[in-house]
C-alpha cells in the first residue's frame, strides 16, 4: 500500500510597509502647512501689507486657483519624465522656499520687501503643493503589492486621509492662535510665528521624507493619461480636417481610431458625456472657496466673545473641517434616505441640492453683512467732508457758521457735534463765529471763538476746542472713522490737562496691554478691547476709567475740571462690533452640508461613470474646476459689479441658483452607466474591484475635502472619505 503525504505551503504574510511612515508625515506636514498659512492669509495681506478688502480677495483667490492648476502639471511631471519620488522631493523643495519667504518677509526688524517677498512666495507655494498633490497618495500606494495587500492598502489610505484632516484641523485652530494671541517685534501680534512654524515643519518633513528613499518603492514614469487623451483629441480634430469629405465618420473622435484604437476614443467619448456636466460646477467652488476671504473679512466687523474667550476671525474657518466629520455619516444614515423618500435619490440629483444649498448660504452670508452695515463705519463720498468740533472746555459754545444746513448749532461742554454729509462741491471753506455766556469762561476770557473751518473733499476734519494759556484754543486735525482692519478698537484722546503730560492706560482684563500716551500728539491708535483704568503721575495715580470695545472708534475727552480731579466723556465715533460672531455659525452650517451633498457625491459619480481608464484624467478636470471656481471670484472682485457687500453675496446666490438650473438641464440629458446589471440611477455606487485598481494611473487628490481624488481605491473600499 503506497501512502501518499501532500505538503501545502503558505507563503509568509507581507509585512506593511515601513517607508508608509515617512509618506504620512509628509502629507501632515504639507496640509498643516498649506491650511495654517491660507487660514491666516487674507487678513495678513490686508493688517500688514495694506491691501484693500477687494485686493485681498483677488490675491488669495488667484494663489488658490493655482494651487489647483498646477496638479495638472505635477501629474504629467511624474508620470512622464521624473517619477512620484523626485517630482515630490523636488517639490516639496520649492514649497519650502516659498513658505520660508513668506516667513521671513513677515518679520519686520529684517526689513525685507515683505509684498514682493509674499507674492514670489505665494507662487512657489502654489507649484510646490499643487505639483505634489497628485502624487503623494499614489507613491504611498506604490509601497502595496496587490492584490496579496489590498486591505493593508485601504488601511494606508484612511491613515493617509487622518493625516490630511488632522494637519488641516490642528493648523486652523493653531495658527490663528499664534498670530494674535502672541506679541513680537513690538507689535500685537506676530505674523511671523504664525507663518514660521508651520515653514519649520515643512523643512523638518522634507528630511523625514529623503530619509526613507532606501525604504522606497519607486518605479519608472510609464507616460500620463492626461497627455494622452489630449494627443488623441489633437490627432482627431486634425485627421478630421484632411479626411472628413473623403472618409465621413458618425463622431468626430473616431477619426483618432486608426492610431489610437477603437477602445481609447470610446473612453474618451465617455469621459466627454461627463466634462458637460463639469461645466457649471466651478460656481459651487467660487462661493466655496469665499470661506478664506470674503466671510473671513466679515468675521473681522463682528464680536467674538464668548465669556471669557474671544473666536478670532480666521478661526472660525475651523468650523468646516469639523462639520464635515459630523455631517458625513449623519448625511449617511439619515439625510439620505430621508430626501429618497422625497424623489431625490439620483447623484446629479443630490449634487443640484448640494449646489442650491451653497446659494442659500449665500443668502444668509447677505443679511448677516445687511445686519453688519449698521455698525460700519459712515465713509465720506468724494464730493463730501465729514465735520465734527469736540469741546474740551467747561462751557456750552453756540455756532454761527456757513456751512449748508448747519447754520446754526451747539457744542455742550465736553461734548461733540458731528455733521456727517457735508457738501463741498461749491465750498470748502466755511466761516464761523461762536460764543458762550457762562461765567467761567467769561470770566477768563473765553467767550469768543472766530475763524474757518477747512474741510477736505473725501476725508474728515475734526476740531477740539480746549485752553491754551490765557485764551481759547480751536485745534484743526486730521480724522478717520474707519475701523481697524483688526476688528480692535480705535482710540483718540483730547485733553485739556494742565498737571500732566502723558497719561497710562492699563486694561483691567488684560495686564499685558498698557499704553503710555502723550497728551501732546492727539493721535490715533489701536487697543486691545476691555475696561481701562487712566493713570497719571507715572502711572500712580488713578485719574478715569473707560471701556473700549472690538471695532469701536472712540475719541475720549478728559478734562481737568480742578487740580487732580478730572472728567472723561468717551464719544462714538464708529458703533463697535456689536453683532456677534456666532450668527455665521448659520452660513457655516449650510455650505458645509452643500459640500458634503456637492463634492462627496460628485467624486462618487465621476468615478463611477468614468472608463477604467479614463478615471485619473476625469479626477484631473475635478481639480480644474476649482482652480477655474477660485478665477471667477477674482473676475467679479476686479470687476467691482456692485458696491455693496451685501449685494454682492446675494449676486453669488443667484448665480449658484441659476448655475444649478443649467446643471439640471445637463444633468437630465445624461444617461447613467450601468455596471454589472445594476442601474447608478438607483443611487447604488458600484464599488470598483481592489484587484484591478493597480492599474490604475496616478489621481489627483479632490482639494476641499481632500478624500476620493487621488485614491478612490480607499474612498470605496474602506470607505476612507467618512475619516473626514
Amino acid at each position: 500500500m503506497v501512502s501518499t503525504r501532500f505538503e501545502v505551503s503558505s507563503s509568509p504574510p507581507i509585512r506593511y510597509p515601513k517607508s508608509i511612515f515617512f509618506i504620512i508625515s509628509n502629507e501632515f506636514s504639507e496640509r498643516f502647512n498649506y491650511y495654517g498659512m491660507r487660514t491666516v492669509l487674507a487678513l495678513y495681506l490686508t493688517q500688514k501689507l495694506n491691501y484693500d478688502d477687494d485686493t485681498a480677495t483677488v490675491i488669495y483667490h488667484i494663489f488658490t486657483s493655482l494651487a489647483y492648476f498646477f496638479p495638472l502639471m505635477g501629474a504629467i511631471l511624474a508620470d512622464s519624465f521624473l517619477g512620484k519620488f523626485k517630482t515630490i522631493l523636488y517639490l516639496s523643495i520649492v514649497y519650502c522656499i516659498g513658505s520660508a519667504l513668506i516667513a521671513m518677509g513677515a518679520i519686520p526688524p529684517l526689513n525685507l520687501p515683505a509684498t514682493s517677498m509674499t507674492v514670489i512666495g505665494l507662487l512657489f507655494i502654489a507649484v510646490g503643493s499643487g505639483g505634489i498633490k497628485p502624487c503623494v497618495s499614489a507613491f504611498g500606494g506604490d509601497q502595496f503589492k496587490l492584490p496579496e495587500q489590498a486591505v493593508q492598502l485601504a488601511k494606508f489610505f484612511s491613515l493617509f486621509y487622518f493625516a490630511i484632516n488632522a494637519g488641516s484641523l490642528i493648523s486652523t485652530t493653531l495658527t490663528p492662535i499664534l498670530r494674535e494671541d502672541i506679541h513680537c517685534f513690538n507689535e500685537t501680534d506676530c505674523f511671523s510665528l504664525a507663518f514660521g512654524v508651520p515653514a519649520v515643519l515643512m523643512i523638518v518633513s522634507i528630511l523625514v521624507f529623503a530619509c526613507g528613499k532606501s525604504m522606497y518603492s519607486i518605479k519608472k514614469p510609464a507616460g500620463n493619461m492626461v497627455v494622452l487623451v489630449f494627443k488623441c483629441i489633437g490627432n482627431a480634430l486634425s485627421t478630421k480636417v484632411k479626411e472628413q469629405d473623403e472618409n465621413p465618420r458618425s463622431h468626430w473622435l473616431d477619426y483618432a481610431e486608426m492610431k489610437y484604437g477603437r477602445q481609447i476614443v470610446q473612453d474618451i467619448k465617455s469621459l466627454m458625456k461627463i466634462l458637460v456636466l463639469y461645466i457649471p460646477l466651478p460656481v459651487f467652488w467660487a462661493l466655496f472657496d469665499q470661506q478664506g476671504s470674503r466671510w473671513t473679512f466679515q468675521a473681522t466687523r463682528m464680536n467674538g466673545e464668548i465669556g471669557a474667550f474671544t473666536i478670532k476671525p480666521d478661526q472660525m474657518q475651523v468650523i468646516n473641517p469639523l462639520l464635515i466629520l459630523a455631517f458625513i455619516p449623519f448625511f449617511e444614515g439619515l439625510v439620505y434616505p430621508v430626501l429618497e423618500k422625497v424623489g431625490i435619490r439620483t447623484p446629479l440629483q443630490k449634487l443640484s441640492f448640494g449646489g442650491i444649498l451653497a446659494g442659500a448660504a449665500f443668502v444668509l452670508s447677505g443679511f448677516v453683512e445687511i445686519a453688519l452695515d449698521e455698525t460700519n463705519a459712515v465713509m465720506p463720498t468724494p464730493m463730501e467732508s465729514q465735520l465734527r468740533i469736540y469741546n474740551g472746555l467747561p462751557c456750552d459754545y453756540h455756532f454761527k457758521s456757513e456751512i449748508p444746513n448747519f447754520n446754526n448749532f451747539t457744542v455742550q461742554s465736553i461734548g461733540t457735534f458731528e455733521a456727517i454729509h457735508v457738501n463741498t462741491m461749491q465750498n470748502t471753506t466755511f466761516r464761523f463765529t461762536a460764543e458762550t455766556t457762562e461765567s467761567f469762561c467769561v470770566k477768563a476770557n473765553m467767550s469768543n471763538i472766530s475763524g474757518t473751518f477747512y474741510l477736505n473733499p473725501g476725508n474728515a476734519v475734526s476740531y477740539f476746542i480746549s485752553q491754551k494759556g490765557s485764551k481759547v484754543n480751536l485745534l484743526e486735525y486730521a480724522d478717520s472713522p474707519e475701523k481697524d482692519k483688526r476688528g480692535l478698537p480705535r482710540v483718540r484722546i483730547l485733553a485739556n490737562i494742565k498737571t500732566a503730560k502723558k497719561v497710562l492706560l492699563k486694561n483691567s482684563w488684560n495686564t499685558d496691554a498698557q499704553y503710555n500716551v502723550s497728551l501732546n500728539t492727539y493721535d490715533q491708535f489701536s487697543v486691545a478691547d476691555g475696561e481701562y483704568d487712566l493713570y497719571s503721575d507715572n502711572g500712580t495715580r488713578k485719574i478715569a476709567s473707560v471701556k473700549l470695545e472690538l471695532g469701536g472708534v472712540y475719541t475720549v475727552i478728559l478734562h481737568e475740571v480742578l487740580e487732580n480731579e478730572f472728567k472723561l466723556q468717551r464719544h462714538t465715533v464708529t458703533p463697535s462690533n456689536s453683532l456677534h460672531m456666532l450668527w455665521l455659525v448659520p452660513q457655516y452650517v449650510v455650505i458645509t452640508a452643500g459640500e458634503v451633498m456637492f463634492s462627496i457625491t460628485g467624486l462618487q459619480f465621476s468615478y463611477s461613470q468614468a472608463p477604467e481608464s479614463m478615471k485619473s484624467v476625469i479626477q484631473a478636470f475635478w481639480l480644474l474646476t476649482v482652480a477655474i471656481g477660485n478665477m471667477l471670484v477674482v473676475f467679479i472682485a476686479e470687476a467691482k459689479f456692485v458696491e455693496s457687500q451685501s449685494v454682492e453675496f446675494f449676486l453669488f446666490a443667484v448665480l449658484m441658483f441659476l448655475d444649478m438650473a443649467l446643471f439640471m438641464i445637463l444633468a437630465a440629458r445624461y444617461h447613467y452607466t450601468e455596471e454589472d446589471g445594476k442601474d447608478i440611477e438607483t443611487g447604488d455606487m458600484k464599488k470598483p474591484d481592489i484587484d484591478k485598481m493597480d492599474d490604475v494611473p496616478s489621481k489627483l487628490d479632490q482639494g476641499p475635502l481632500e478624500k476620493g481624488l487621488e485614491a478612490p481605491k480607499a474612498a470605496y473600499t474602506n470607505e476612507a472619505y467618512r475619516e473626514d
